[in-house]
């Protein structure tokens, strides 16, 4: 839409009597208007007629009753701006517009007096939360993790709560004494913010460390430090910087003034390092070839845990040949201001191999704060040089989607490179099917299935939709490369790696399952993404791995012993030919009831995506569509109903996404 019909739009309401400020259609128009300006994401948000409305007409996204607009649900459509055109939804009750890019202010929301469930994490929002935030009275779920507000937190929140996520923000001040007086509160995240001062004693044997780590201000009771030691609340920082951790005693020098003993311990220690400094150039010089030869014969041993990498990480010396000089090679580069830390944290964190794929090694490491992360250290990656690397991590690190690992920060040098990931706990979709098979094994129920495969649905359409013009594919979809975070919610890793491989070794080096086409073509592709994908809805409703299933033959398919490397989208077209569908599905679905016209539609959507013809296969928009068909019906919106837009847990519900 263009600028002239928004500010038609906008004109109209401002124009419109008090009295039809409720219109509903006119207030989602406005917010489509502004929000998705190509008018691609909200299509069928059209009126047919001039007595047609948003809810008469079933706009997407919308729920209504009585003819008023109660829930919009609007997840991970990549939409952009403001919130300020919701303001008259005055019965909305249910608002999930989370994973996108909207901005501005949440002050809007205020007139919304009726709501219950807000889901506004993972945009560009900022500003302060207002204090009239207290007014939402029916408020019960409120998440605004991982945006950018800033400011202090209100000295009132709505008595109704049981969950508040502040997450990842940018909040200062101090914790208001007021949340120790929520009686049903029972999630709250204030984490990685810049809050400061005393963690009320309740609350943090309520909720525990985690609802509090990175805020470097805040004291209490162990693991935070004693009260008496901090008096000044960390600085902001803008996003994507190189990590610093000044202390705090530090920062009360530069408001108080250095001593004389502090000047003349400054200019001695200053010349101290200019002696280190010339030793070390010296060091590196002379020793630069044998240094050289070490690493080369190190790089080539086999090598069982995190810290025998540590020698790695710290070994380079001296410039490369793109610029990069030591100072440079010391610092982890990050894309936000949270969870930052040092390259030394990260050397001294207690660590653990998790595995090594076609790109490197992969190693879970616990920071002394107790943060865990992922750390990949990258293996014959294409030898490209500092910017050329930081650009592909650019493209990697912007992406912001809860079905997607988050970059958080790489290293670079010319001999070692390191990236950062979130750390999630729960293991991959993989093990979850493939892992202790047999007696005594819980097996993966039906709805969780579906659960997780939407999540991954949507995290690679995310991918699709983001680089959709530049055509940039995942390139290595596998169900190993599905992982469950903390919530048992699915994300899509290692997105983007493919870059750095030349595309021509890209289809062999990387592990993912392959589409017909890229025997020849030997292309990474998004269409070839989709294909993969579908070997992994196949992977779900078999059970059985790609790389090993039974040889089709007379009789029935599946009773064969013999095991041998077939294709398995040609296995299943085989047993669906022969009318063996029921057999197709994994032994362990069998027992669940009433599923079977589930299980067939998922099973049209697998072969949908793994047609031969790349240019009839379906978007990954439209799986990601395809699979929410088939999911179970939502409850109704009750007082304290959690419908949550993708709750999820290991054994059923829904997805976050």
């Amino acid at each position: 839409m263009d600028l002239l019909h928004t500010l038609s739009l906008l004109s109209l309401l401002i124009s419109l009597p008090l009295s039809s400020l409720s219109d509903d259609t006119a207030a989602l128009s406005l917010f489509r208007s502004t929000t998705d300006t190509h008018g691609a994401l909200l299509a069928n948000w059209t009126l047919t007629s001039s007595t047609s409305t948003a809810c008469s007409a079933s706009w997407r996204g919308v729920n209504c009753t009585n003819n008023r607009v109660i829930a919009l649900k609007l997840p991970s459509l990549n939409l952009r701006g403001s919130l300020d055109s919701l303001a008259s939804l005055d019965q909305l009750r249910f608002l999930d517009l989370a994973d996108n890019r909207l901005n501005g202010s949440i002050s809007a929301l205020t007139n919304c007096t009726n709501l219950k469930l807000v889901y506004l994490s993972n945009n560009d929002l900022s500003g302060e939360i207002p204090a009239e935030i207290s007014s939402l009275r029916r408020i019960a779920r409120l998440d605004l993790s991982d945006n950018n507000l800033n400011g202090v937190l209100p000295d009132e929140f709505p008595a109704r709560l049981l969950t508040l996520r502040l997450d990842n923000n940018e909040l200062s001040g101090t914790i208001p004494s007021s949340l120790d007086s929520i009686p049903k509160l029972k999630q709250l995240n204030l984490s990685n913010n810049l809050l400061y001062g005393q963690i009320p004693e309740n609350l943090l044997g309520k909720f525990g460390n985690e609802s509090f780590s990175g805020n470097e201000g805040l004291c209490g009771a162990s693991p935070f430090p004693d009260c008496s030691s901090v008096h000044v609340p960390p600085p902001a920082a803008s996003n994507r910087t190189v990590a610093s951790s000044p202390t705090l005693s530090s920062k009360r020098s530069k408001r108080k003034g250095l001593s004389p003993g502090a000047v003349v311990a400054i200019v001695i220690a200053s010349a101290v390092v200019i002696v280190v400094v010339i030793y070390i150039i010296v060091a590196c010089y002379c020793g630069r070839y044998s240094r050289d030869s070490n690493l080369g014969s190190e790089s080539g041993r086999k090598r069982s845990s995190y810290g025998s990498e540590k020698k790695v990480f710290a070994s380079d010396g001296g410039g490369d040949s793109d610029g990069t000089n030591s100072t440079d090679k010391s610092k982890l580069v990050f894309f936000e201001r949270k969870k930052q830390f040092e390259l030394e944290d990260l050397l001294k964190a207690s660590a653990e191999m998790l595995g090594k794929g076609s790109l490197g090694t992969v190693y879970k490491a616990v920071l002394d704060d107790g943060i865990a992360v992922a750390v990949k250290r990258l293996k014959d990656a294409n030898p490209c040089g500092r910017k050329e690397f930081e650009r592909y991590m650019d493209v990697i690190g912007r992406l912001k989607h809860a079905n997607v690992v988050r970059l958080r920060a790489f290293y670079y040098a010319k001999e070692e490179k390191l990236l950062v990931y979130d750390y999630l706990p729960n293991g991959s979709l993989h093990y979850l099917l493939h892992g202790n098979r047999g007696p005594g094994r819980i097996p993966l129920d039906w709805t969780t299935r579906v659960s997780l495969v939407l999540g991954a649905a949507r995290g690679l359409a995310r991918v699709h939709e983001e680089y959709e013009t530049a055509r940039i594919p995942h390139g290595n979809v596998k169900s190993s490369n599905v992982l469950l975070d903390k919530n048992g919610v699915a994300c899509i890793s290692d997105f983007g790696l493919a870059l750095l491989l030349n595309p021509v070794h890209a289809t062999t080096r990387l592990g993912g399952y392959r589409a017909p086409e890229q025997v020849e073509v030997k292309r990474l592709s998004q269409k070839a993404d989709v294909y993969s994908f579908g070997v992994l809805l196949l992977e779900v409703l078999t059970g059985r791995a790609p790389s090993k299933f039974p040889s089709p033959s007379s009789g029935n398919p599946v009773a064969e012993e013999e095991e041998q490397a077939v294709d398995l989208p040609k296995w299943v077209q085989s047993v669906v030919r022969d009318e063996w569908t029921a057999e197709v599905f994994d032994q362990e679905l069998l027992r669940y009831k009433n599923i079977e016209e589930e299980l067939v539609a998922m099973l049209h959507v697998a072969m949908a995506c793994v047609v031969t013809q790349p240019e009839k296969r379906p978007s990954m928009s439209e799986v990601a569509k395809l699979i929410e068909e088939i999911r179970v019906e939502q409850s109704p919106l009750g007082e304290d109903y959690d419908e949550s837009r993708n709750s999820l847990s290991p054994s059923a519900a829904t997805t976050e996404g």
